[in-house]
């Protein structure tokens, strides 16, 4: 059986591109704002475009953070992409402004570090050693990505001998930025992997799979 995905609609996000790419990934995708649908789904997709208060502001509206946190306590995989990537982080800054993110990982969204803001095109990618989520993913591929926010620093670091530290890929614009994420059923991606062409595809593919 294919799994069922919910793509969680809560006012921001490339939200139909994103259902056709799942579902060509083979998942039956369902986009909705509901918690329960999105609580019970085998795999849960949070897009984001936009400003960090924003996203959040929308996400607590239809009490995404709280799904996030409980798909998470029980092992159910979440996959984020661009600010769906950021949210995920204690916090984030735009203009000054800082708001308080989901915090499943410490760090800040932050400006990116570069002459040209936003960063906006194909780019490539320094890819954690053994990624699951890039799994068959030619190392020279690029991806697509559309931001001027990002994570500059990665600060959560494993204590624990016997966890698994997470996998952090990055990229680069001016600086480097954290580009993607695994942390066991955590994955994100600050690039748009449903505008990403056939590597894109594969990496959704590659998450699905997993459900």
């Amino acid at each position: 059986m294919r799994p069922r995905v919910v793509i969680l609609d809560y006012g921001s996000g490339n939200l139909r591109s994103a259902e056709r790419a799942v579902q060509r990934a083979g998942a039956d995708v369902t986009v909705t704002g509901d918690p329960h649908a999105a609580l019970e789904a085998d795999g849960l997709l949070v897009p984001g475009v936009g400003a960090f208060a924003a996203c959040m502001k929308g996400l607590r509206s239809v009490g995404g953070d709280r799904v996030i946190g409980k798909r998470l306590a029980g092992g159910r995989p979440v996959l984020g992409i661009c600010v769906g990537m950021q949210i995920l982080f204690e916090h984030g800054v735009e203009h000054g402004v800082r708001t308080e993110g989901c915090g499943e990982w410490p760090g800040t969204v932050e400006r990116l570090s570069a002459p040209i803001v936003p960063h906006m095109g194909w780019n490539t990618l320094d890819i954690a050693e053994g990624s699951r989520l890039f799994a068959g993913v030619d190392p020279g591929e690029r991806f697509y990505f559309v931001h001027s926010y990002g994570v500059l620093n990665w600060e959560l670091t494993a204590t624990d001998p016997h966890i698994a530290a997470p996998l952090v890929t990055w990229s680069r614009h001016g600086a480097p930025f954290v580009a993607a994420v695994e942390n066991g059923p955590l994955w994100a991606t600050q690039f748009h992997p449903e505008k990403s062409g056939d590597a894109g595809a594969r990496l959704l593919a590659n998450w699905v799979g997993t459900l």
